[in-house]
Formats: structure tokens, C-alpha cells, sequence
């Protein structure tokens, strides 16, 4: 078969219906595309505009956290926020060092035998509070009385001896006087004299070394205190190289607490140590929260610790019920100096932020206001202000995330009472006494039973 050529084929298969014209209804779908932007965009200005899209914005801005100025995040200035609020006083701030300490006895113990022998009687129970020079143990004590037997016999058969001697020299004193005897025989008497006479300090020595074993079979408390586990019983031979003892004791009255602290503090402790003498040291339990017991400071170690840039100090306590015990774990608050006279607030009042730290101040009108402070001493749970603060404001301790200035606030005291129940703002109370009698709630639109917040609204109008 031939090949057709293009111009041999037909108009239709070489050029479709409807190839060369132009689109038809491309600009009936933009229309359409720009109908539903416009639709999408009316629904949204007016969901956000409307009262549920401004909770739903005021949520999600609570959520976020910080303290953001007026109008940010859907800020609604009549919502009424539940606080915590604490008044600012004057008065002393004690200025603690606090760091870590390890309870250590004050004295402590390891009894151990100074005789070989058996164990015959214990004297003590495990656990015990002995007084020094109470027995404890007993060992069996006759191989050394026979020793003192033997040692007076034999001063007994050297007394004899002696005395012997002495009436032989007294009667060659005699004789060489006559001049029977010679001079020699007469030194040679003399001689057996201090013979004897040393056996007799021998024989004594003996005598008192039989006593003293027969004592350290006896053995006593050295110290006072509290008597561990004993680690021998009766029936045991010990002797006196053994290198386990038979008993510890640690003196728990008074007892030592060893902490550290930054070598940056040393020279303000040294000063105030050498200037106002023993200084007041308190100690808590691990969580921090209760104190256990007070005592002062001893003394300071020679030296720092370069691995760590500490050094240690040794406080002493009374411990007269026994609150604290060896090895226990304890923070220590070592009281360095006081300032007196100054604005006190909590802690958790203080909050920071890029232009420093500040607070939340209630004003009458139960809202707050953002005020910069200057913080010039932390200690504990207190800091003391400088600048921005006086006697008697009341700032928020707790709640200030949800805060903002101008906020409207629900004040509580840290006890849960609102502050008109506590007494604490007596216009708040007499507020919301006169906002019960008329019965108005505006939030709710009802009449009956207006919240507290609500009376103090209605007072900062008045």
C-alpha cells in the first residue's frame, strides 16, 4: 500500500472540531474562585469579631503565658481574675548562707580489749545511752589474779631475802670496824642489799601489772553516749591486737553538723566569726522546709577544697531530744548578718521581665498595676525592696500568669479567705456588705447572692 500524504487525509482527522477555538467558560470559574475567597474571608472577620471567637482568642492567649501589655492577646480588662495577694511589711531581714551538711557525732568510739581472754558478761543492750565509766563488757579475769598471786609471792620470798642481807651487812659494818674483815667483803654485802632491793621494784611492778590487766578485764564506757550493735557476744575470745572492736559509741550530746560553702563567702563569715563571736546556724530536714534544730558555729577548716571552690564548717548542737542523728542529711542556714528596717515581701511576688523586675500592685478599684521594684536582698521565702514599694501595698504572690496591667482580680489570702472575709481591705468588705444588701450581680444578671468580686467592683465605681 502507498503512503497518504497530509494533504491527502481528511479535514477532520487533520484538524479537529474545536482545536483552534477559543476556551469557553474560563472566566465564569475565576468569578466563582473569587466569590469563595471573599465568602471565607466575611467568616472569619465575623467569627473573630463575635463574643465566642473572643473567648476562644482570650484562651488561647492565657494558654501562651507571659505578661503582655493591655489590649494584646484578646486582653478583656472587666475579666474578673482569682489571686493570691500578701502585704508588704517593715521590719528585720535575718541575711542566712545556707548550704549542706552531714550530721557527724561529736565523739565517737571504737571499744576494743587491751587483755586476751573470754568473753564472760555484757553489761549493756543494743542501743543504749551510757554515762562514762559504766561497765559494758567483762572478761574472764582469774589467769591474771594468779599472776598477782605469783607476783606477791615472790615479793613476799624477796622481802625475806632482803632482810636477810641487811642484817649480814649490818654486822660486817661491825666486824670491819674491828678490823676482822676487810673492806671488800664489806661492799660485796652492800652489793646483795640493792640486789634485792630491785627485786623487791620488780616483784611491785608485777604486782601492778597483774592489778592493771585485772582492770582492763573490766571494761568501761570511755565516753558517754549511745551504744551501736555490739559485734561480739559472750562466750567470744578476744585478745588485744584484734582489729575489730567490740562495741561503738558515739556521743550524740551535744553533736556536729559539717557543711560547705562558696569560697566567695569566706571573708564575710571570718569577719562576722572574729567580730560578733559564735554565730547562729539552724538545720533543716532535706526537703528544706522544717528546722530541726539551732546551734552555732565552732570553727572553719584550714583550707578550701580546689576541686569544688568550698570550704568546711563545723557547728555544734545540743541536741538535747535527739533530733539529729550521725550521718543524716541536713540543710544548714548559717545566720551572717540582719537588715533592719526594711520592705519585706514574698518571693514569689517578684517577677521579671525585660525592663526588670517587677510586681503586681493592687490598687482600690480591685485591679492591678505592672510596678518596677529594685530587689536588694534575697533570703529564704523573703526578699527585701529597695525602690517601688511601701509598708502596707499589696502585691500578688500567686496567680500573676493570668494577670496583666490593668487586670481585674479576685484577691485571696494565702489561707484560701477572700480578702473582705480576712479583714485585710476594709473597703473591699464594706463594699461587698453594701453589694449584698442591694443583691445586684452584673456578670450574671441575676439578684441573688453577689460574688465578692463584684462588690468590690462596685465599690471602685462609688
Amino acid at each position: 500500500m502507498g503512503h497518504l500524504k497530509s494533504t491527502e487525509l481528511p479535514e477532520s482527522l487533520v484538524r479537529p472540531a474545536g482545536f483552534d477555538r477559543e476556551p469557553r467558560g474560563s472566566g465564569g470559574r475565576a468569578w466563582v474562585w473569587i466569590l469563595g475567597v471573599v465568602v471565607v474571608l466575611s467568616l472569619t472577620y465575623w467569627y473573630f469579631h463575635s463574643a465566642r471567637g473572643s473567648a476562644a482568642v482570650a484562651a488561647l492567649g492565657g494558654a501562651a503565658g507571659g505578661h503582655g501589655g493591655p489590649g494584646e492577646g484578646g486582653f478583656n480588662p472587666d475579666q474578673i481574675v482569682p489571686v493570691v495577694v500578701s502585704t508588704a511589711t517593715r521590719g528585720d531581714l535575718p541575711v542566712f548562707f545556707n548550704g549542706l551538711g552531714t550530721v557527724t557525732a561529736y565523739n565517737t568510739v571504737t571499744v576494743r580489749s587491751r587483755v586476751d581472754g573470754q568473753i564472760v558478761k555484757i553489761n549493756f543492750t543494743e542501743g543504749q545511752m551510757v554515762h562514762e565509766g559504766e561497765s559494758l563488757v567483762e572478761i574472764d579475769p582469774r589467769p591474771y589474779q594468779v599472776q598477782l598471786e605469783q607476783a606477791e609471792g615472790q615479793l613476799a620470798k624477796d622481802e625475806a631475802q632482803l632482810r636477810d642481807v641487811q642484817v649480814d651487812y649490818d654486822r660486817y659494818q661491825q666486824l670491819f670496824k674491828a678490823g676482822v674483815i676487810p673492806k671488800q667483803q664489806v661492799d660485796t654485802q652492800l652489793a646483795q642489799v640493792g640486789q634485792f632491793t630491785g627485786s623487791i621494784k620488780a616483784d611491785q611492778a608485777s604486782i601492778d601489772s597483774a592489778k592493771l590487766q585485772i582492770t582492763y578485764s573490766h571494761i568501761t564506757a570511755p565516753i558517754s553516749g549511745r551504744v551501736g550493735l555490739r559485734l561480739v557476744d559472750v562466750g567470744n575470745i578476744v585478745h588485744a591486737t584484734d582489729t575489730s572492736g567490740l562495741l561503738v559509741i558515739t556521743q550524740l550530746q551535744p553533736i556536729a553538723v559539717i557543711f560547705s560553702l562558696p569560697q566567695d563567702q569566706l571573708s564575710q563569715v571570718i569577719g562576722k566569726l572574729h567580730g560578733a563571736g559564735p554565730l547562729p546556724v539552724e538545720a533543716y530536714d532535706r526537703d528544706d522546709t522544717t528546722k530541726i534544730a539551732t546551734g552555732k558555729l565552732l570553727t572553719i577548716d584550714n583550707q578550701i577544697d580546689t576541686t569544688t571552690g568550698t570550704y568546711k564548717l563545723k557547728a555544734v548542737f545540743n541536741n538535747e531530744k535527739d533530733d539529729l542523728f550521725p550521718n543524716q542529711f541536713v540543710n544548714v542556714h548559717l545566720l551572717v548578718d540582719t537588715k533592719h528596717n526594711v520592705t519585706i515581701v514574698p518571693a514569689t511576688a517578684i517577677a521579671r521581665g525585660p525592663q526588670g523586675t517587677y510586681v503586681y500592685l493592687t490598687q482600690k478599684d480591685s485591679r492591678v498595676k505592672i510596678q518596677p521594684v529594685t530587689v536588694t536582698l534575697n533570703s529564704g521565702n523573703s526578699v527585701a525592696i529597695g525602690k517601688g514599694l511601701r509598708a502596707g501595698d499589696t502585691v500578688v504572690i500567686d496567680g500573676q500568669d493570668k494577670l496583666q496591667d490593668g487586670s481585674r482580680i479576685d484577691p485571696r489570702t494565702p489561707s484560701g479567705a477572700s480578702v473582705a472575709q480576712s479583714g485585710g481591705n476594709s473597703d473591699s468588705g464594706s463594699a461587698s456588705s453594701a453589694d449584698a444588701s442591694t443583691g445586684s450581680n452584673a456578670s450574671t444578671g441575676s439578684t441573688d447572692q453577689p460574688s465578692k468580686s463584684q462588690a468590690a467592683r462596685k465599690d471602685a465605681e462609688r
